[in-house]
């Protein structure tokens, strides 16, 4: 018979009383101000079964409430988050952190072998300032390489999500855009990731998240060095503008001598030049993968061939000398205009080429070189040639250029073309003098003189 919290005072020496949780910043929500809810030993740790004080809080909007799951004293044990159980540090599960760093399980798993080891784990955890984890794990080594290429450095928010909505699924939710679950397809039952467990996530056994990220570890690409030893440039993709080139140096100087750093703000790139090529290849075999700087990670590449890329050309230049096939249906080039012998002084003559760039016929200058058709007099009765002595465009009859303007009289000399040169000047109807009486008049030449 199981005695109550009010009698059994000597096994609740052992519970936990906290005033705020272990958490990542993933599982605490985007919010600075959130509104947390804290009930006293509600709920039994799902490790070690002892009552423990659960939170309860909303980390933003659309998202689901959370709340811990487990105890501090075996949270701080694995150095791990109470709500989703990944490492704190690295955002991973605990079974590839233990793989990484070849560290061991050492928890009990019976009732009162279990009991004794956490008392145990508290009293050491009482005698430092909860910045170290506990047993095994606060004995580690130094991270590994694995560990730095499958960190997480971001946070994951998409992991807050509410769940599905079963009613969605079978098609009988009525609620529509008010229902707090997702209206999203479920995930393939048959799929691994469907099927976690905490005791496994906790201890590192049958983690099928963890399996998923030591298959991808193992499948990851190397980079390897380029034939050309002459290159001893990297170069290092996605800056931010908190990075800058002493960041870059602070990192790389500890691998060789640092020729130059050039950092490209518009492309959000940089190019580190050492001066060994020694120096290079061991920056690109401890950084490559796992380049994390001011807590976001960079690519790493290795630079290009100076010249390689001024003999090739850009990106996709087939070279010179290299026949390309035309396009077909496209009409021809057009011809270059003629070349014109231009006088260059002291007897010397230069060709130039001409202003006639379509091959059309030249025109004396100041006529305008248009073929017109022949003018039909019966559909336009009116029409009034340019008087003798101007240019006429080419095409006009003969006949109509003897008309005058009016029937009858006689067409009035035209005023001397502007400049001389003997050059026909551009008719306009406007130019006419007979029009809007522009002439006055003709008087008696030899008036009679009135007696005064």
């Amino acid at each position: 018979m199981a005695a109550s919290k009010s009698t059994n005072t000597y096994n609740r020496q052992g519970w936990e009383d906290a005033e705020f949780p272990v958490l990542c910043q993933t599982c605490l929500g985007d919010n600075p101000y959130i509104r947390m809810t804290k009930e006293k030993f509600s709920k039994e740790c799902k490790i070690c079964e002892r009552p423990f004080s659960v939170f309860r809080w909303c980390p933003g909007a659309r998202m689901r409430f959370k709340k811990t799951e487990i105890c501090q004293t075996c949270s701080k044990l694995k150095n791990i988050c109470q709500t989703c159980l990944l490492d704190l540090e690295y955002g991973l599960p605990t079974q590839v952190r233990d793989y990484a760093l070849k560290v061991k399980d050492e928890i009990p798993r019976s009732d009162v072998n279990k009991e004794y080891y956490m008392q145990n784990i508290e009293r050491e955890l009482a005698n430092t300032d909860g910045t170290v984890a506990a047993g095994v794990l606060g004995k580690a080594q130094a991270p590994s390489d694995l560990l730095l290429k499958l960190a997480r450095t971001a946070p994951y928010y998409k992991r807050n999500r509410p769940h599905i909505c079963s009613f969605w699924v079978k098609g009988e939710c009525r609620r529509g855009e008010e229902c707090p679950y997702r209206h999203e397809k479920p995930t393939d039952p048959d799929d691994p990731l469907a099927d976690q467990n905490i005791k496994d996530r906790y201890f590192g056994q049958s983690d099928p998240v963890a399996d998923k990220l030591l298959k991808r570890a193992a499948a990851m690409p190397s980079l390897d060095p380029p034939e050309d030893k002459s290159i001893t440039t990297l170069y290092i993709g996605q800056l931010t503008d908190k990075i800058g080139d002493t960041d870059i140096r602070d990192f790389f100087y500890q691998f060789g001598e640092i020729r130059t750093i050039t950092v490209v703000p518009k492309q959000q790139c940089a190019f580190v030049q050492f001066s060994t090529r020694s120096a290079a290849e061991q920056a690109v075999q401890k950084s490559f993968g796992k380049l994390i700087i001011k807590g976001r990670r960079l690519n790493l590449r290795w630079g290009r061939s100076q010249g390689k890329l001024q003999e090739g050309g850009k990106k996709g230049d087939e070279g010179p000398g290299v026949p390309l096939v035309p396009v077909p249906g496209l009409p021809a080039a057009l011809p270059p205009p003629p070349m014109e012998q231009v006088d260059g002084g002291l007897g010397s003559s230069q060709q130039q080429r001409s202003t006639d760039y379509f091959n059309l016929d030249s025109a004396p200058p100041g006529t305008i070189p248009l073929a017109l058709p022949p003018i039909n007099t019966s559909i336009f009765p009116g029409y009034l040639p340019p008087p003798p002595g101007v240019g006429f465009p080419p095409g006009i009859p003969p006949a109509l250029m003897s008309l005058g303007p009016f029937p009858g009289k006689p067409m009035p000399p035209m005023p001397p073309s502007v400049g001389g040169g003997g050059r026909a000047q551009i008719h306009y109807p406007s130019q006419d003098p007979h029009r809007l009486g522009a002439i006055a008049q003709q008087t008696d030449t030899n008036p009679t003189e009135t007696p005064h």
